[in-house]
């Protein structure tokens, strides 16, 4: 179709004239309403983004910590989780740490009771000892 004409057409139906290929000649083009095309290009990325999962974000959380530090982590957990990120809780134990496992647990038990008071959260991978602690991933459960 001749290009004045396409034009004309488009006009015609208040639409936009908008080139899909220039790698072949005759280039393409498509009559369309070129702001509901940007429109629903932007919600299908924003929707790809949201299903990724985002990022995996590390917290350590040492054997001797405090409540009080235990609180502040676990704020720190909570805005990861509410960007849509995954967390992985690290307790990594060195020496006789390694002989007192229950307490380790329990602290990472603690950690995740703290959590779950602010939001809602899914264990994607449960508690796991590994060869230099335990850990564990969780993601929101939103």
């Amino acid at each position: 179709m001749d290009l004045q004409e396409a034009l004309q057409i488009a006009k015609e139906r208040s639409l936009d004239l908008v080139q899909v290929t220039e790698k072949v000649e005759p280039p393409v083009c498509k009559i369309i309403d070129f702001g509901k095309y940007v429109y629903s290009e932007e919600k299908k990325k924003r929707k790809s983004e949201k299903q990724s999962g985002g990022q995996l974000k590390h917290i350590r959380i040492s054997f001797r910590i405090s409540l009080h530090d235990l609180e502040t982590k676990a704020r720190m957990a909570q805005k990861f989780l509410e960007k849509g990120n995954k967390v992985r809780i690290e307790m990594p134990l060195r020496g006789r740490e390694r002989a007192l496992q229950e307490f380790a647990k329990g602290k990472m038990k603690r950690f995740l009771e703290i959590l779950e008071e602010t939001l809602p959260i899914i264990i994607e991978r449960d508690l796991k000892r590994e060869p230099r602690g335990f850990t564990i991933i969780v993601t929101s459960g939103k």
